[in-house]
């Protein structure tokens, strides 16, 4: 591969970090062509986008972020592919459900919401991980909790007055 095919790869990968809050790094690598063409029907339905990358132009392109993906380096052995995603727990979702039927994909490690998770036993961390719109509706939820009991209690209060009322005006 040519020197400015190299460079080309790296610069689309530090746009494609810099465009997405989210990737993670897996290995998918003795997936028969039938399970990885599977893997990424799944991963075009689920909206992430499925890289197989060279370790050494990852490295390079993690590294024009400074130290900030420097815990990623030492994953950086064996067939490594990255998933960009907009939703920070589809990709652990995706993983967890592929496995139940296939040994991999193995999760390296991921970036998820300025953080970084090493290693497989944070699947199930970043799997239960809630979106910033899962997150804004259960406060919209808790908000609105008090407002309902009052207007409920309110409500009740007013069906009992009225049923008291009719009782009377009917026993007369």
């Amino acid at each position: 591969m040519k020197k400015e095919d190299k460079q080309s790869i790296i610069d689309s990968l530090v746009e494609q970090i810099k465009d997405n809050n989210h990737f993670y790094l897996a290995d998918i690598a003795d997936l028969n062509a039938a399970d990885n063409s599977t893997l990424r029907r799944k991963c075009f339905e689920k909206e992430i986008q499925l890289i197989v990358v060279k370790n050494t132009l990852l490295r390079k392109a993690l590294e024009q972020y400074k130290d900030k993906f420097s815990e990623f380096y030492d994953l950086l052995k064996g067939p490594t592919s990255i998933m960009f995603t907009e939703t920070g727990n589809i990709p652990a979702k995706l993983i967890k459900e592929f496995r139940k039927e296939h040994e991999k994909p193995l999760l390296k490690g991921a970036y998820v919401e300025e953080s970084i998770y090493i290693g497989e036993e944070n699947l199930d961390t970043l799997a239960s991980l809630k979106t910033k719109n899962e997150l804004i509706g259960d406060i919209v939820a808790l908000l609105q909790s008090p407002i309902k009991n009052v207007v409920s209690s309110l409500q009740s209060g007013g069906n009992t007055i009225t049923g008291v009322l009719k009782t009377l005006s009917e026993k007369e």
